[in-house]
């Protein structure tokens, strides 16, 4: 795929970005998870349902993800939200989008309302994680975590063959980006989308963020058989056929 691109936002630190651009066109915006990427089966996807419903297609990788510049550990969701804000507006600027987040994803997307209420036209969250470093990480990590972490800024936290670097600085951050207890007063449609066995992030994170959108059209969609990725071919069908319902009706 070639049509990735970079964004310079200083002198030091440009953003990978992945852009189909259509005339008069409503565009979907993918927002992928923690220390994740545009190599992966979603962005890849959604490229292509994009691509031949003849739509607008954007998605970036944050600052310290994929090809993007910065430290991955000098990040956080405050700088994450702003790297998202920034492109969608040199990118996409005054056109109507649907917001696509995948896990952390969701909860930078759910930042965007802030800036574009006007403009997003629809939002699908897949295995949401909105406040996940509070309420999964810091709330369940062990004393002894919780004392390395306070002493020395940072540790390794191990999930499956995974290991994240975790530090102070983003966990402070996460606890002043709370969306979970707030109301965005948007009237469209929004589906969330959950594996049953999402082992990382449970359902109920999906049932949170439907709280958070009182006036819209909500709709929440469990997957028996889903994981946390929900990224094999069935699992992406599923996606994209609530994807498809949310563009008919904006269409």
């Amino acid at each position: 795929m070639n049509n990735y691109n970079y964004f310079r936002l200083t002198k030091f630190k440009k953003i990978r970005y992945l852009k189909r651009s259509q005339k008069n066109s409503v565009y979907i915006v993918f927002l992928h998870g923690f220390m994740s990427d545009l190599e992966g089966k979603k962005p890849q996807t959604f490229f292509k349902f994009a691509r031949k419903n003849k739509l607008g297609f954007l998605s970036l990788e944050y600052s310290g993800h994929g090809k993007s510049s910065g430290v991955f550990t000098k990040g956080n969701i405050s700088i994450w939200t702003s790297d998202t804000k920034r492109i969608i507006k040199k990118i996409i600027k005054k056109k109507n989008f649907i917001l696509i987040g995948s896990s952390m994803g969701s909860w930078i997307a759910i930042n965007q309302f802030k800036y574009f209420k006007s403009q997003i036209k629809g939002f699908v969250g897949i295995g949401s994680a909105p406040e996940f470093l509070t309420r999964l990480m810091w709330n369940k990590f062990p004393m002894k975590t919780k004392k390395e972490l306070l002493k020395t800024g940072k540790v390794l936290i191990k999930n499956g063959e995974y290991e994240y670097p975790i530090t102070l600085q983003l966990i402070k951050d996460g606890k002043k980006n709370k969306v979970l207890d707030k109301k965005v007063n948007s009237s469209i449609r929004i589906t969330m989308i959950h594996g049953q066995k999402d082992e990382v992030v449970p359902t109920i994170f999906s049932k949170y963020v439907l709280k958070v959108f009182s006036k819209a059209k909500k709709k929440i969609v469990i997957i028996k058989d889903g994981d946390h990725s929900l990224s094999n071919q069935d699992q992406l069908r599923k996606i994209i056929k609530e994807l498809n319902i949310i563009v008919k009706n904006i269409i």
